[in-house]
């Protein structure tokens, strides 16, 4: 039985011809049989493919011997082609679709004036010496905040966030401004939409701003679910989330009758994306599943 997995990378680096890239990618990936996504633009590449393990080592070799991509890092996930319904490379105008595209610097080191990056021990180092000093460190989710429902670090500021384009608004609002003289560590999935949030708070006055480098999953690589991370992580492909452990809690609530839960189920409406948790009784509730936007516009 073939063995299958996934990977996850970007790379922030200036890209002169991103339609090029994106046919080279897409005919690559075909010719490999992977599924998954990929995103392009001038500023670099995002992307989550998954297939057979000879063929993903074939992409990784294949895709570093392109000079912009030759350091790129490459994180790998349980799962392969299955868990992704096609193969989807576009070029867009960022690859993290803040809505900022004129304010994120890059060059051929990465995004310019973005966060120290911090690997998974030295956000212990960072915690430890900020108490040492009587200051406190700020834990900053840099994800939609459903995705914090299942799973975050102790303690974390969740902003009130539905898609990544609503950060800047959120920033901006001055909710937050009591953080822009402590220690703040921003966290994602990956690390990518950290590379983005900690430049754009560092361009609004936060002084002390840093980024877990390769982001949540590789702070859960090294430390499970004994560090400072709880819950399961939400991921975007069929398996929805993920554990680093048996040990993981279950912090995630049924929205119908709050029993501890990390499943999501789409609403029952099917022209409807919005997600909720549910325990496994009341996802065979049609009604249940029905949500209340949906529910609303049904009498309206």
């Amino acid at each position: 039985m073939a063995l299958n997995r996934i990977l996850l990378y970007y790379q922030f680096t200036p890209l002169a011809d991103p339609e090029a890239v994106r046919l080279w990618q897409h005919t690559l990936c075909e010719s490999l049989g992977l599924r998954g996504r990929i995103i392009i633009s001038k500023d670099g590449i995002n992307g989550t493919v998954g297939g057979e393990l000879n063929a993903i080592k074939q992409y990784r070799k294949k895709t570093r011997e392109y000079a912009p991509f030759k350091s790129m890092e490459f994180k790998w996930s349980e799962g392969g082609a299955e868990d992704f319904p096609r193969l989807s490379v576009k070029v867009r105008d960022e690859i993290v679709s803040f809505g900022a595209p004129g304010e994120l610097k890059v060059d051929e080191n990465g995004v310019i004036g973005g966060g120290v990056h911090l690997k998974p021990e030295q956000v212990h180092e960072v915690v430890d010496a900020a108490k040492a000093e009587g200051k406190e460190v700020a834990f900053f989710d840099g994800r939609n905040a459903f995705e914090a429902q299942i799973g975050k670090f102790k303690n974390a500021i969740v902003p009130d966030v539905d898609t990544t384009r609503d950060f800047i608004k959120e920033i901006d609002s001055g909710k937050y401004d009591h953080l822009k003289d402590q220690p703040v560590i921003t966290y994602c999935t990956g690390g990518i939409r950290c590379e983005v949030l900690s430049a754009l708070m560092k361009n609004r006055g936060f002084e002390e701003v840093y980024q877990i480098d390769g982001g949540i999953v590789r702070y859960g690589e090294k430390y499970g679910d004994s560090g400072l991370w709880e819950g399961s992580l939400y991921v975007f492909d069929q398996r929805m989330h993920m554990e680093f452990t048996e040990d993981a809690v279950t912090i995630g609530k049924c929205v119908n009758c709050s029993a501890p839960t990390n499943k999501f189920e789409n609403c029952s409406n099917p022209s409807c994306r919005n997600l909720r948790l549910f325990c496994a009784e009341c996802a065979q509730d049609e009604e249940a599943l029905r949500c209340p936007d949906c529910v609303e516009s049904a009498h309206i």
